[in-house]
């Protein structure tokens, strides 16, 4: 390929690129999503402060989150081993 052909090459996906954006941005920020939650703001704020979580499931969510975290340092602290061992 010679440089004039690299460069029409590389206009071609610059203008696949903005069309590409221009789709996505239908999909990840629609006005009417913004509408509806400027139109809607008080009734979202107080079922917002009606949801009450459990004492359970907060019980519930705080061992799932240590376990997690648990495990994740079991995992690092076994990585770090492997690495020391490879390097001696």
């Amino acid at each position: 390929m010679n440089v004039e052909e690299l460069i029409n090459q590389n206009k071609l996906l610059e203008e696949e690129n903005k069309e590409l954006k221009e789709k996505l941005k239908k999909y990840t920020a629609p006005a009417r999503h913004k509408k509806y939650y400027e139109n809607h703001k008080q009734e979202l704020l107080e079922k917002n402060k009606e949801y009450k979580v459990s004492l359970e499931k907060k019980k519930e969510y705080a061992r799932t989150a240590y376990l997690n975290k648990k495990e994740k340092l079991k995992r690092e602290k076994e990585k770090n081993e492997k690495l020391i061992e490879t390097n001696i």
